[in-house]
């Protein structure tokens, strides 16, 4: 009989929208197999059975006792659970988006789920999070906006302080079917099998999440993931040639000028620099400084293209300015942002440099190594 009601629960869900989307198919089939189950007296197991008589009052708030030990324990599961809630929330709202043509609030999404997580727990409830099949469930039944939500709420208070005595009746095998639905659904088994087709670190870093949420633990998982995750992206950094030099000849374009193209005389370098220098790419400032073969008169570093600097790409960046000072090369700058403006004026980098060394552009910065190497200025 169990094995019955499941099936014919899914077969109901799946087979109700062709009658009409206004009422959920779930909703339907929970009547009918519950009203079933109870009419002709079939032994299968329902809420009742299983959990006891249902509460008809919510429960008196009660404040937790906490101390040290407890947070030291409960710290790790609950930061796993609060970073899977915002990812899964966040998702949930980029989706609703998408079918809507709605924009949500990222920042007062997670505010209000932190709040009423905090709040639910007073009350002995669980910690959730917005829900990719119910959002998808209630858009598909014409909710678009937050009063979806806030009746979804209602629903769930009516049904706990008046209808506990008929949600005893429900069998658990419905609930079964439902969750086969929901499951099928959030499984996302096609993104699944796309992701197999990335790169052999991205298959791996899928493939570790997904086997040791099932074998062991989700926030196992979720921690392996990060840790892995994080050595993939720091790989990537390191091999991506974020230095390069330049010889022959460059090209400048910019909002007030158009495409020019400069001549890189004899005794000047151009290292140009591609992304953000952190640690893992520090190094190839060196790199790039071994593979000259004359030494050069003056050096360019371009950074129009860099938008930030961590502390070990700067003290790479001091250090290759020392090694160039102390070989009598001169270093120029050009194109700087805000961020590693700062950060060069923290560490006094840019005055060991020099603001007369200091241009805004590629012409300038050319201009003034001619004038270094007494060739004046030609184009």
């Amino acid at each position: 009989y169990s094995f019955l009601i499941a099936i014919a629960t899914v077969l109901i869900i799946l087979g109700w929208p062709k009658i009409t989307r206004r009422i959920p198919g779930s909703l339907i089939a929970l009547v009918l197999t519950s009203a079933a189950a109870s009419f002709f007296h079939w032994p299968v197991e329902t809420i009742g059975m299983r959990f006891g008589e249902l509460p008809h009052t919510l429960p008196s708030p009660q404040f937790p006792h906490i101390d040290f030990p407890t947070v030291q324990k409960l710290f790790q599961p609950a930061l796993t659970i609060a970073l899977l809630g915002a990812a899964e929330s966040l998702l949930s709202a980029t989706v609703s988006d998408g079918m809507i043509g709605g924009k949500h609030r990222s920042n007062m999404e997670l505010v209000a789920q932190g709040i009423a997580n905090i709040g639910a727990t007073l009350f002995g409830g669980m910690p959730a999070a917005g829900a990719i099949a119910r959002t998808v469930t209630n858009i598909k039944n014409g909710g678009k906006t937050p009063v979806a939500g806030m009746v979804h709420a209602l629903t769930v208070l009516l049904a706990i302080l008046f209808f506990g005595k008929w949600i005893q009746y429900v069998p658990l095998a419905c609930l079964a079917g439902i969750l086969v639905i929901v499951a099928y659904h959030m499984s996302e088994w096609r993104s699944f099998l796309d992701l197999l087709k990335c790169s052999k670190g991205e298959v791996l870093v899928l493939l570790v999440t997904f086997l040791a949420t099932v074998l062991i633990d989700l926030t196992v998982a979720i921690e392996l993931g990060i840790i892995l995750s994080a050595f993939l992206f720091i790989k990537r950094m390191s091999e991506a040639k974020n230095v390069r030099l330049i010889t022959g000849e460059i090209e400048e374009n910019d909002k007030e000028e158009p495409l020019m193209s400069f001549s890189v005389p004899k005794g000047i370098e151009i290292y140009e620099v591609d992304g953000p220098l952190f640690f893992g790419a520090a190094h190839q400032f060196d790199e790039a400084d071994r593979i000259v073969s004359e030494k050069p008169k003056v050096r360019i570093l371009r950074f129009r293209n860099l938008p930030m600097i961590d502390s070990t790409g700067l003290r790479a960046l001091k250090n290759f300015y020392l090694k160039c000072e102390k070989r009598g090369i001169k270093i120029l700058l050009t194109g700087l942002h805000v961020q590693p403006l700062n950060e060069m004026e923290k560490s006094n980098l840019y005055d060991q440099v020099g603001e007369e060394n200091v241009f805004g552009n590629m012409k300038d910065a050319l201009d003034q190594a001619r004038k270094i190497l007494g060739e004046g200025i030609r184009f």
